[in-house]
């Protein structure tokens, strides 16, 4: 059996995070994204998806007009350490792929890019951006003017992003009026009743340094 001290220190070290696996078809393409988010409730906030440069489906879905820039984009990718990619810089980089996914519930288009931000070994190296909730989306988003939706009313001021878990949502199709809190059960069911997704449940190791093999 394993010591308490030996216990809280797994406690603290695996980061576990509750959320959903949702699926985006990607338009021209017979596949899809699948992206981890902890934040189902922000589902009609997306308006960008991250992909890891590494992910598989880039060379699939990446246009013909967009390949030389993707090509490129690759080459400066693999030149960085994970650590030089996930330090918090205020410089941006990303490529756009060309390729257009499906929003799993309004249907709109959603712009597929790849960045240095994603890594391919956490979650499914795939992302939904959510600018007026997540800093770093929000960041990229005003870095290369992709729009911003808000779904959190006065709780967006424009300026930054605001990671609240208590705004009513608005501009949120079925979900507007809804606090946050009670949309994530709704968002989840729904998901799952149409096949666009399911539960899941994330463990981030918080120090690679600690033996992987356990888990």
């Amino acid at each position: 059996a394993f010591s308490e001290s030996m216990k809280e220190m797994q406690r603290n070290w695996i980061g576990k995070s509750e959320g959903a696996e949702v699926s985006f078809a990607v338009k021209d393409a017979a596949c899809n994204i699948n992206v981890y988010t902890t934040r189902p409730d922000t589902i009609f906030g997306v308006d960008f998806l991250v992909l890891a440069p590494e992910h598989e489906l880039v060379q699939k879905i990446t246009t013909a007009a967009q390949k030389g820039k993707v090509e490129d984009y690759l080459t400066y990718v693999k030149s960085r350490s994970d650590r030089e990619r996930m330090a918090e810089v205020k410089q941006v980089t990303g490529c756009f792929t060309g390729a257009y996914a499906v929003h799993p519930f309004s249907g709109k288009p959603i712009p597929v890019w790849i960045a240095e931000y994603v890594l391919a070994g956490y979650g499914t190296g795939a992302i939904m951006a959510v600018p007026c909730g997540d800093q770093r989306d929000y960041l990229f988003a005003k870095h290369f003017n992709i729009y911003v939706t808000n779904i959190l009313g006065d709780l967006f001021n424009g300026e930054e992003a605001n990671p609240t878990k208590d705004a009513e949502l608005v501009n949120s199709d079925f979900l507007t009026g809804m606090l946050m809190k009670d949309a994530t059960e709704i968002v989840l069911t729904d998901l799952e009743g149409w096949g666009k997704g399911k539960r899941k449940v994330n463990y981030k190791m918080r120090d690679a340094g600690f033996s992987r093999q356990r888990y």
